[in-house]
This record gives C-alpha cells, sequence and structure tokens, in this order.
C-alpha cells in the first residue's frame, strides 16, 4: 500500500512519512477543535448534532492540514492536493500527462517507468520513440499496448520532421531511456526542461558521443576508478549536458567486470529513474 501512495503522489519514503502525519494530526486537531465547537452551543447529541459535526469536520479540515503541514514541510503537496480535491467536487477532471519514452535498446528501463506509473491515474505513458526496427523496447510497447513511433535518422535531425506525431499523442514530458541519438533543437524548444535523460555514470566524467552501455563500463574500469553511478540529468543540445537533476554512486572494486558493474548501475537506474520522473511529473500538474 504504500509503495502504491509513493507511486501516485510522486513521493519518497520520508515524505509519504511526512504527508501522512499531517493527514492523521491535521485530522485528530480538525476532530477535537468540531467537538469544542459545539459543545458552545449546549445542543443535544442527536442526529442534527452530528450532522453539524459532520459539516464543521469538512469545513475545517483543510485549514488544520495546511497548517500542520508548514512546520512538517509538506505545504507544497497539501496546497496541490487540496486544489485537486476542490476541482473533482466541482467536477472538474484532471487530464493525465502524456509521456513519450525515447529507447534504443532492450527497454529494461522503459518497462520499469511503464510499471511505475500503471496505477498513477494522472500519467500516461502514451508513446514509445524508437530509432531501431529490431530493438526489444518495441516488444514491450506490444505487450503493454503502447503506441510506437518508430523514426529515421535523416528525418530526426531535420528537426521538426516528428514534431506532429508527438502533438498528436499530445506529448507533455519526455524520457529518454537508453536512446542513443542527439535530439535535435526543435525538440528542446518545444519542451523546454520537460526532456530527461539517465546516464550511467557521474557525468560529466564519461559522457559525450560514444559513451554508452558497456564502453562507460570497460573506461571507467580501464583507468581504476572507485566509483561509478548514475546521472538523470536534463536534456540540451549537447550529448549528456544538462543541468544535473540527481546523481547516485556506487563502489567500483578492484575484480569489477563490466558485466558486474553493468548490473549494479542497473540496479540504480531501476530504482531512482521511474521515481525521479514522477517527482518531475508532479511539479507540471
Amino acid at each position: 500500500m504504500l509503495q502504491k501512495l509513493k507511486q501516485r503522489w510522486g513521493v519518497n519514503t520520508l515524505n509519504l512519512l511526512l504527508i501522512i502525519c499531517t493527514f492523521a494530526i491535521g485530522g485528530s486537531l480538525c476532530g477535537k477543535a468540531g467537538v469544542k465547537l459545539l459543545e458552545l452551543t449546549e445542543l443535544d447529541k442527536n442526529v442534527w448534532w452530528w450532522i453539524l459535526y459532520v459539516v464543521l469536520v469538512t469545513l475545517l479540515w483543510p485549514f488544520f492540514v495546511l497548517t500542520i503541514s508548514i512546520p512538517l514541510g509538506q505545504f507544497v503537496f497539501f496546497k496541490k492536493y487540496l486544489i485537486k480535491v476542490w476541482g473533482r467536487m466541482c467536477g472538474n477532471q484532471i487530464a493525465a500527462l502524456n509521456v513519450a519514452i525515447f529507447s534504443s535498446g532492450a527497454g529494461s528501463n522503459a518497462q520499469k517507468i511503464i510499471n511505475y506509473f500503471k496505477n498513477v491515474s494522472t500519467v500516461n505513458i502514451a508513446l514509445i520513440v524508437c530509432n531501431n526496427p529490431k530493438a526489444g523496447v518495441l516488444a514491450i510497447a506490444k505487450n503493454e499496448s503502447i503506441p510506437c513511433l518508430i523514426i529515421e535518422k535523416k528525418q530526426f535531425e531535420n528537426g521538426d520532421s516528428y514534431l506532429q506525431q508527438l502533438k498528436e499523442h499530445k506529448i507533455s514530458f519526455i524520457a529518454l531511456a537508453g536512446f542513443l541519438w542527439k535530439i535535435p533543437m526543435a525538440i528542446i524548444n518545444t519542451y523546454p526542461h520537460k526532456i530527461v535523460n539517465i546516464h550511467p555514470a557521474l557525468l560529466p566524467k564519461y559522457g559525450g558521443k560514444g559513451m554508452y552501455g558497456n564502453y562507460i563500463h570497460q573506461a571507467i574500469i580501464d583507468n581504476k576508478e572507485t566509483e561509478s553511478g548514475i546521472t538523470i540529468h536534463y536534456v540540451d543540445e549537447w550529448y549528456d549536458h544538462g543541468n544535473t537533476i540527481l546523481q547516485i554512486s556506487c563502489p567500483v572494486k578492484q575484480n569489477e567486470s563490466v558485466e558486474s558493474l553493468a548490473k549494479k548501475i542497473h540496479v540504480l537506474e531501476h530504482q531512482h529513474y521511474p521515481a525521479t520522473i514522477a517527482t518531475l511529473l508532479e511539479k507540471l500538474k
């Protein structure tokens, strides 16, 4: 249950616990305040007393929850949460954010992202974009019933050739998951700070054209580095250059092989990339 809440709200474990505490403390104080106010009326505890109690608690609850959320550092979350609740009460439906995943290979990160958002009503993995007709990610897209767009290099480099398809799918955000081509400026300008990538090394080291997959791990081992890791960053017009969002490191042992290091990196990718995307998407809602 806690994991589902983390996915739904796009928060980490600590923030989830603070949110639950805010709900509990705010609800408790709200209930006590409602009782105290009704005691001033000296009304008998009959049906009307309980009806008034429910009305009072409903009206007081947002105030108490927002107040408690401030010292617990959850004010922004509860402000957005209450706006959503009010919108639903008024009959306003919140449209899901459509995400496109760009991938060139097997698609293990793409699968983790898809799994993460399966039960999140406000996020929809709407499109898989791939430059390799034989890539494993296409089988994943088929199994998950997600539309695919196979792109051609010259057209893609042309800039705006595929923008129309992205617009047709109402894409709001792009996540690169093992995508090997540089993103053209036309797409970057259309999605400013809405395109992210995960790199299997601690940038700015071991970044740039040709630095991907096992090539990176081999270079790290050859150079006798003592640590590696992942970098999640925004995408700009250069390879592996955009502003860093998150870096997580792991040790590189003396007898490390390319395969063992790759496994460590995959664990970090699968653990942190979907959750980071969720946090970024929460800010767009």
